[in-house]
């Protein structure tokens, strides 16, 4: 897809098509992170942090593992 580079203040700006948008889950406010590789410029969503109760939720029979022994307390461990 060619798109035109518009002036936007002091900087330069591209408008994002609608179905890429879409299609890597960001919409108006989304915040993204943007780089650079040579002459390529890439723009990648930078996703929310998940909380406690979104990590747990993913936990499963597949990916839990047993418990790990880590030795004796050292110090002021909660038992």
């Amino acid at each position: 897809m060619e798109l035109k580079i518009q002036k936007w203040g002091n900087s330069l700006a591209i408008r994002i098509p609608k179905s890429y948008a879409k299609d890597i889950h960001i919409e108006q406010g989304s915040v993204i992170n943007i780089s650079k590789e040579k002459d390529t410029i890439i723009i990648k969503p930078k996703h929310k942090k998940e909380n406690l109760k979104e990590l747990l939720a993913k936990i499963n029979k597949k990916n839990i593992h047993e418990e790990i022994d880590t030795g004796d307390s050292m110090g002021n461990e909660i038992l």
